[in-house]
């Protein structure tokens, strides 16, 4: 009967969660999510899942952010599989079903450290609180919404489902199964190494009760996982890539500023109105600087807290919460990263946080006579309202993520002092093509960091747009002084000289990219378009087939290819793997490669083709809208768009090609 409870109210709360989180299934990549995924040619391709055990720069296509991660490179690759290409409702439904099951460990870890403080049948509620509190709170939204940060998922919940297994089943310690969750979070994320002090907490305050030595007799029942950590962080070290650089300015300065961020951390989650996707928050020179010091002596609190808690056996899930929530921390406070702080770092630790938390709140309800039931009552009725305002702040975060703009805005908004987002809010509006707002928010990030040299990028960006070729090329060239090597600042600049009719220098700079940074393809495509321009047919072919030798699954360089084939004449004559490129999806590709080359007859065509071999193809007729829409065809352009949306009632991108040819609207850069 009890089990029975237990699972319907389990069962209610993740569907409230879900709930909750319904709006989020449809938020876009951001941020890192851009190097790791969606320019990362890796997970386009399920064969290089190996790959991603032996070689770690797969994980990005930028050198100085290759980390050894590869249990999330190989979900992204299945992600990108399943959903078909970087449909963002498969990548959020994947991390979110994971949090689900994070949710339903959580729950069992924490009725199973509250039976062994008090057992008590209202454990189940209180188990059930700390779960929904941890589930529905706003912090959390940070890391679901985050695609490229269920690494923080993966870990916890791998940290999670080691404790429960040595916890509740005892009698398998010494097959070391708790050990297998444990080395899958570690090859998520480095965080999880903390996990045998978190273990050795569990064992000296549950399990060595009373016993002589209890020290040193947990800590001999942690040797296995000592060891297997200790193999770990050798292995991890020897993965990293010589040239991953964290970018931290200075380890002193950064150290000493965690415990205040530790506090910080605390403080949200009590109050998370103020969660930023990105902080202006900088590493102190001094713990006598802006109350650095309060964060030491916050520390010490805490420390204190969980070791008084620690004496009494009823108290001590208090204790290890707390003892959970400092250690949780460790890794990142150790370890200097470019950003002091992050919001979805609080992911872990508020494991811990979250159930000391609890756990005072049941004892006081447990502790109450029945002629005090009432007072029990309206705390649970305070409880219950606390959750329903958690829950709304996660709806708003949810709604915040939905688009870079949205994200960005709330961040030039809760942390005004930082460039990066005002740089980011600023390459939002340049993707809508509102030079007027991208230009203000990329000299604010300048006036912010002067020495931004991607700030000099995007404002010769913009200005490229608005004409101003002297200021843009001297903002190109003043970001490459500083930093010279950057495949992003290069390609900009190389796609600038290409609109000014310098495509000779564009391809020498290009191939430069290249050789710097092969895995860097919008370069080598952005070669491709030169030589297609140019009508170059064997310099494509040749490019398109240096891509596919290395990365064989790559659709734009298939259509490319075909081509190549098809303006040579090669097509009448090839066979092999010409023939194998002749697909519903590469005709469609080739068509779109067509349309950015502005040779719309003939993206028209490659679109029919796409059409010959699937004939329900909505999006084969878009393409053919568009390429209508382009040479002035209105008639024939809506014709298309109307039985692409007849296919596929809700294809946003159809019915903006039917309304824009219905008012005999071209897109500006058909112009």
């Amino acid at each position: 009967m009890r089990r029975t409870k237990s699972v319907l109210w389990i069962c209610l709360l993740l569907s409230f969660v879900s709930l909750i989180y319904l709006r989020h299934f449809h938020n876009g990549f951001h941020f890192d999510d851009i190097h790791a995924v969606v320019l990362n040619p890796y997970i386009r391709d399920l064969h290089n899942i190996p790959k991603f055990f032996t070689d770690a720069r797969t994980f990005s296509i930028l050198p100085t952010n290759r980390t050894y991660r590869p249990i999330v490179s190989t979900s992204l690759a299945l992600d990108y599989a399943v959903g078909g290409g970087l449909n963002p409702l498969y990548f959020q439904a994947s991390t979110f079903v994971w949090y689900l099951v994070q949710l339903v460990l959580m729950y069992f870890l924490f009725r199973t450290v509250a039976d062994l403080a008090r057992p008590d049948p209202r454990n189940l509620w209180m188990a059930l609180f700390a779960t929904s509190w941890y589930g529905l709170h706003p912090a959390m939204a940070e890391t679901v919404n985050y695609v490229i940060q269920r690494g923080d998922l993966y870990s916890t919940l791998g940290v999670i489902a080691a404790v429960l297994i040595y916890a509740r089943y005892p009698r398998q310690r010494k097959y070391g199964l708790y050990l297998l969750p444990f080395v899958g979070a570690v090859l998520s994320k480095a965080p999880a190494l903390i996990f045998p002090a978190i273990l050795l907490v569990y064992l000296w305050l549950f399990e060595e009760d009373a016993q002589p030595g209890r020290l040193i007799r947990a800590l001999l029942h942690c040797a296995p996982a000592f060891l297997v950590t200790a193999a770990l962080v050798w292995f991890s070290a020897a993965m990293t890539p010589k040239e991953f650089n964290p970018g931290t300015p200075s380890v002193y300065a950064y150290r000493i500023t965690q415990p205040l961020v530790a506090l910080r951390y605390f403080l949200t989650f009590f109050a998370p109105g103020g969660l930023t996707a990105d902080t202006d928050h900088k590493p102190v020179p001094s713990i006598w600087i802006d109350w650095a010091w309060l964060g030491f002596l916050f520390v010490f609190a805490v420390i204190t807290v969980a070791v008084v808690s620690s004496r009494r056996r009823e108290w001590r899930p208090v204790s290890f919460g707390l003892w959970w929530f400092l250690l949780a921390i460790l890794p990142t406070s150790i370890f200097p990263l470019a950003e002091v702080e992050n919001d979805h770092r609080m992911f872990f630790p508020f494991v811990g946080l979250v159930l000391s938390a609890s756990w005072p709140v049941a004892l006081w309800i447990y502790h109450q006579p029945r002629t005090r039931r009432v007072f029990a009552i309206g705390l649970s009725a305070v409880c219950v309202v606390e959750l329903m305002v958690l829950a709304l702040g996660t709806v708003q975060r949810n709604l915040v993520w939905h688009t870079e703009e949205s994200l960005w805005r709330d961040v030039t908004v809760k942390s005004p002092r930082n460039a990066r987002g005002w740089l980011n809010y600023g390459v939002s509006q340049l993707q809508k093509r509102s030079w007027d707002p991208a230009l203000a928010s990329f000299e604010r990030a300048k006036a912010l960091e002067v020495n931004y040299p991607l700030a000099d990028n995007d404002l010769g960006i913009v200005k490229g747009k608005l004409k101003r070729k002297t200021e843009a090329e001297q903002h190109f060239h003043r970001a490459l002084r500083l930093l010279p090597r950057d495949s992003a600042i290069n390609y900009s600049y190389a796609a600038w000289l290409k609109d000014n009719g310098r495509s000779d220098e564009a391809g020498e700079r290009l191939r430069l990219v290249m050789k710097m940074n092969p895995d860097y393809l919008p370069a080598a495509y952005l070669e491709a378009e030169i030589h297609a321009v140019a009508k170059d047919w064997t310099a494509l072919r040749t490019l398109a087939e240096n891509i596919l030798a290395r990365f064989p699954s790559e659709q734009d360089a298939k259509a490319y290819r075909l081509m190549a084939a098809c303006e040579s004449g090669e097509l009448a004559t090839a066979g092999g793997a010409i023939t194998s490129f002749q697909t519903a999806s590469t005709f469609l590709q080739l068509s779109a490669l067509y349309y950015q080359t502005g040779k719309f007859d003939q993206s028209r065509a490659a679109a029919e083709s796409a059409l010959k071999l699937r004939p329900n193809y909505s999006e084969a007729y878009n393409n053919i809208a568009a390429a209508e829409r382009a040479r002035g065809n209105w008639d024939a352009a809506a014709q298309a768009a109307r039985e692409a949306l007849r296919l596929r009632p809700t294809y946003e991108t159809a019915r903006v090609n039917l309304t824009r040819s219905m008012a005999h609207e071209r897109d500006p850069s058909d112009q």
